[in-house]
């Protein structure tokens, strides 16, 4: 299981990634909607641990070791990342992806019997800006699934290279769905498909929250809060004995506490002297 939990990351000026919570387990297909392909980017990034986020935490697993979750995940069509590069033929993409599997799982795989095998030998002359997206996106999953470590797909912006979601959702849905290896499977988007009802979040969801709590939240009146403080003041004792907790003036006096306080038994002036530090 994928979680994350107030995930950012700090951008130079805005946040490249506003604080965001999600959770996606295997066998699932997570969308995850954000208007900016900084910000989605970002997230594919610190999802598979390609980057350090600079605030909350990732786990795959119930574990929080990037190693982990890197050796666990592959990172798919990231524009500006592992994108493919319009240059390379489909054979030459083939040939370089293959040498990134590890050795003793990828024995004497060559582009020619692994396009045959996956039946890619129809496109193995064309150009990858060529490709459809559908064709795309089958290819470049499959191409990560060639590693067999692979558990965690992060798509990132599949729906930039069409309108249409048939392009790319249903691909997603067969390999999370898939009983003989369930993948857990999560793809950034722009916007979720009109259709869709399954597992979705949003980028920056934790970021909205707070801010949705902060408007609700009734402030407090101020004669309301002065007149607390002068009953406050009526009702504590004039001269408190040693089983009596109080509060004293900032001029170095010791706080008391009672005996079922002790583990918060403060010095002020040591507070004093921290502080000034």
């Amino acid at each position: 299981m994928l979680s994350a939990r107030q995930l950012s990351v700090k951008g130079r000026r805005d946040p490249l990634l506003p604080p965001t919570t999600l959770a996606v387990e295997r066998g699932q297909l997570l969308l995850v909607a954000g208007d900016r392909q900084d910000q989605r980017t970002a997230l594919a990034l610190a999802l598979s641990g390609r980057m350090k986020s600079t605030g909350g935490s990732v786990t795959w697993d119930g574990q929080q070791r990037t190693r982990q979750l890197r050796l666990a995940s592959a990172l798919v069509d990231s524009p500006g990342v592992n994108e493919p590069e319009e240059h390379l033929s489909v054979r030459d993409l083939v040939t370089e992806d293959l040498a990134l599997v590890p050795r003793r799982y990828r024995g004497a795989l060559l582009s020619g019997p692994w396009l045959k095998v996956n039946r890619f030998e129809d496109i193995a002359g064309l150009w990858t800006e060529q490709l459809d997206p559908a064709r795309r996106l089958e290819l470049l999953t499959a191409l990560a699934l060639a590693n067999p470590h692979t558990d965690l797909l992060v798509v990132d912006s599949p729906d930039r290279h069409s309108a249409d979601n048939d392009a790319w959702l249903p691909r997603l849905q067969e390999l999370a769905s898939d009983a003989g290896r369930p993948l857990a499977v999560v793809a950034t988007v722009r916007a979720l498909p009109p259709s869709w009802d399954g597992p979705s979040a949003v980028v920056g969801n934790d970021a909205v929250a707070a801010a949705s709590m902060a408007e609700t939240a009734e402030p407090i009146d101020g004669g309301q809060a002065a007149g607390r403080e002068a009953a406050f003041r009526d009702e504590a004792p004039e001269h408190p004995n040693e089983d009596e907790a109080f509060n004293v003036g900032a001029h170095g006096q010791e706080s008391r506490a009672t005996p079922a306080h002790t583990g918060q038994h403060v010095r002020t002036d040591e507070l004093e002297t921290e502080v000034a530090k």
